[in-house]
């Protein structure tokens, strides 16, 4: 059954789509999530984040993705956190309908066309290679809308609809300007392979990338240098042989692929597969090349090896259309041995990631983690000018799961260790603010009332969150069974009688006045 001219079966795709989302599950401000959805809710509540926020709006100036987000919120007047889950939904929606215009193209029948999408619906949290990407992340950031439309833009240039095809490469660049360039060294690899001999060298795919005159050439030293080694997977000699398997095997596959005469395929599927390969050693050259030489240090944070993001995704989808068109077909059977046990298993993977966390994190949702409990608890009983500090390794402790402080709880901290160093990495002129705000935070675990105190003096932190047991003389007007969140530099309360909450005292959450010390800070 052709289905080369046929609609596009919106309604089942979102079922797909929803049945994809509760199988990875969503974990907001988790991950890459903690840059993004910091961008995303200040551009919805400027009042936030009164301190260090150039950790995250300097990823948000470079797209529009946070004001976009930010904007419908605005617009639609529902909760911020309804909104940022209903787009990355909108997210797996996009892509799976991605997804099957570049199977119409590629293959004629239906059973191709749904072998694709669910196979990448199954697969999404499937890590490529050694990039510390997932096909499709369980929450939101920019690649939740650059995934789809750069699907978009290939279908359209092999539809022969090219201007269609440059203005969802410009969508593309303009939510994810590095998925931008990925996608036009795509389309470049595309027209090398279908004009293999006009081709010259001047016009050569890796032209596509651009020059990187914005980067500084010099050897990166200091915090900048140990910020930017902090991200291994830059460089690829330290990737394992398992991540360099998963840079080859796709190459492979795709290149043998391109050589079958497969009658139900269309032309476009050879020229896709070709381009794939091109594409792949093209990049996989440049990763070798960046990581070989002390003088070209600073350019890996390029990380030109996350090309291999949309090599995946391109791939996972082509495979899905051999097996539904050649495997599968119209055997419920064969569909149910192959996707029964491929969802089995990334439901276990999805829910050992975030073992301490809901699998679907519901906004609204009373949370059993005690972190997130302790993050919602700030958000509704602390000032929006409230700066925190947690420890400059707080997102690796023990059922933490990576959630990002800014993302839930709404509220400004001191620079952390983990996330705020891949934002260094990139963004070299924060490295010496960054590093003297974790080296601050040394020796977190033995802190008490004097070294809370310095960090009071020193920055505008008037909130603390540890683990129990409580700091002696500290108000701490919340805990659970980990951890205490404490006032610095207020009385201690009244003792309160056995078993009774704190937080059920209204008088608890008043701020303390900030010293001029601070106020000074602040104003810098």
């Amino acid at each position: 059954m052709s289905i080369r001219d046929g609609k596009t079966p919106f309604l089942r795709l979102s079922a797909l789509a929803t049945a994809a989302f509760l199988l990875h599950g969503y974990h907001l401000g988790s991950d890459d999530a903690a840059i993004y959805v910091p961008g995303i809710k200040r551009a919805f509540d400027p009042k936030l984040y009164s301190f260090g926020e150039q950790m995250f709006t300097r990823h948000a100036r470079l797209s529009l993705f946070s004001t976009l987000v930010g904007d419908s919120a605005r617009l639609t007047r529902l909760p911020i956190d309804w909104i940022i889950l209903l787009w990355h939904w909108l997210g797996l929606f996009l892509l799976l309908i991605a997804a099957w215009r570049l199977l119409r193209v590629c293959f004629k029948s239906q059973w191709a066309s749904w072998g694709g999408v669910a196979l990448l619906a199954g697969t999404l949290g499937v890590p490529v290679a050694g990039t510390a990407l997932a096909i499709a992340d369980p929450y939101v950031t920019s690649r939740t809308l650059s995934t789809p439309f750069t699907l978009f833009c290939i279908a359209a240039y092999l539809s022969n609809r090219r201007s269609l095809a440059l203005a969802w490469m410009a969508a593309t660049a303009a939510v994810h300007p590095q998925m931008g360039a990925y996608c036009g060294a795509f389309l470049a690899s595309l027209m090398a392979v279908s004009h293999f001999q006009k081709w010259s060298l001047d016009q050569a795919p890796v032209a596509a990338l651009g020059v990187p005159f914005f980067l500084d050439l010099k050897r990166a030293h200091g915090a900048a240098r140990e910020a930017l080694h902090s991200r291994t997977f830059f460089f690829l000699y330290n990737w394992t042989w398992y991540e360099w398997v998963g840079v080859l095997a796709p190459l492979a596959i795709a290149g043998w692929a391109s050589t079958l005469a497969l009658r139900t395929n269309t032309p476009q599927f050879r020229l896709v597969l070709r381009s794939v390969v091109l594409f792949g050693i093209l990049f996989t050259a440049l990763g070798i090349l960046l990581s070989s030489f002390a003088g070209l240090e600073n350019l890996t944070r390029l990380q030109p090896m996350r090309a291999f993001h949309l090599i995946y995704v391109v791939f996972f989808v082509l495979l899905g259309g051999l097996l539904g068109e050649y495997v599968l077909k119209s055997t419920t059977w064969r569909w149910l041995v192959l996707f029964l046990p491929l969802a089995a298993g990334m439901w276990f993977t999805a829910r050992d990631a975030y073992a301490a966390s809901p699998h679907v994190e519901w906004p609204g949702v009373e949370q059993s983690n005690p972190w997130l409990s302790a993050f919602y608890w700030i958000r509704a009983n602390t000032p929006k000018d409230a700066v925190f500090a947690l420890g400059p390794n707080f997102m690796t402790a023990r059922g933490e799961d990576a959630h990002g402080f800014r993302a839930v709880a709404e509220r400004s901290m001191l620079c952390d260790s983990v996330k705020d160093s891949g934002v260094v990495s990139l963004f070299p002129d924060l490295a010496d603010e960054w590093e003297a705000q974790t080296r601050a935070q040394w020796g977190w675990e033995h802190f008490g009332p004097a070294e809370f105190g310095r960090l009071a003096r020193r920055y505008p932190v008037s909130w603390v969150v540890t683990r129990l047991p409580a700091p002696d003389g500290l108000d701490c007007p919340f805990r659970n069974a980990e951890l205490v969140i404490c006032r610095i530099g207020a009385e201690p309360p009244p003792t309160r009688g056995a078993g009774k909450s704190p937080v059920s005292d209204p008088s608890s959450h008043e701020p303390r006045p900030r010293t001029l010390v601070q106020e000074r800070t602040s104003a810098k």
